[in-house]
């Protein structure tokens, strides 16, 4: 069923569409396109939303990126998180208006309050470091010294680590910090053994694993999704747009 999803996304190239510009400029592609076609959505998408009431996060976005991304050489799964918001903003902009209605919790009296964000207003976060002609970034770690090559997660990637944390057994903790380092990590010292790997991040100095994430966050392409307003108390409420299930069912 997925792949005929994933076929009927990719053979409608001839429908109305627009030109989609990537946070990542394509360099983590083998195409390098800096641009995709997507599609609009239509009233049979809206089908489907109305619809999918009982369907997670994953279900949604994957189905609308199968269906929506017009462009024979670069699969869904392959897209950073980064293009991937830049995509579910220009679908929700174009079906619903730029307006995104949201409830925050007032800091001060713990009341929940209206609030409308603009999402014209995003804006792409500005990175420190670029990566090379091969997509990998580069840094030297401040406590080992070792120097790693860094990828970064792609959509699939961060399904699948949502995955295995949904499977782990209940009342263990899921090392989710290991697993997300082992997925970011190309290499060590120019090691791309997997098993290498692995156990260098298991013994890994937590100044340096919390660098590592800090280095990715800073300089991986993406939006700015960090947003601020002011409760009806006058404190000031920092949150972050969600790409949640209700995102694509404002008016449902």
């Amino acid at each position: 069923m997925e792949q005929n999803v994933f076929e009927a996304g990719q053979q409608n190239f001839n429908l109305p569409h627009d030109i989609v510009s990537l946070p990542s400029g394509g360099i983590f592609y083998k195409s390098k396109k800096k641009s995709i076609k997507v599609g609009y959505l239509t009233a049979s998408d809206e089908n489907y939303l109305i619809g999918s009431s009982q369907s997670g996060r994953e279900n949604i976005i994957m189905t609308l990126l199968r269906n929506k991304v017009y462009e024979h050489d670069l699969r869904p799964e392959e897209l950073v998180e980064g293009d991937v918001e830049a995509i579910l903003i220009y679908l929700r902009n174009t079906s619903f208006g730029p307006e995104y209605g949201m409830r925050l919790i007032d800091p001060k009296t713990n009341k929940v309050f209206e609030h409308t964000e603009i999402l014209d207003e995003i804006t792409i976060r500005q990175p420190k470091v670029q990566p090379d002609s091969d997509g990998l970034y580069t840094m030297i770690l401040p406590r080992s010294g070792n120097t790693l090559k860094l990828r970064p997660l792609t959509f699939h990637d961060s399904l699948e680590l949502e995955r295995m944390a949904d499977q782990y057994p209940v009342g263990r903790i899921a090392p989710k910090i290991t697993w997300r380092l082992n997925k970011l990590i190309h290499s060590v010292d120019g090691n791309e053994d997997r098993n290498f790997i692995s156990q260098f991040v298991e013994t890994l100095p937590i100044v340096d694993s919390k660098e590592i994430r800090t280095f990715m966050r800073e300089n991986q392409p993406s939006l700015d999704l960090s947003r601020r307003t002011i409760a009806p108390s006058g404190e000031e409420v920092i949150f972050d747009i969600a790409f949640g299930v209700e995102f694509f069912r404002p008016f449902f």
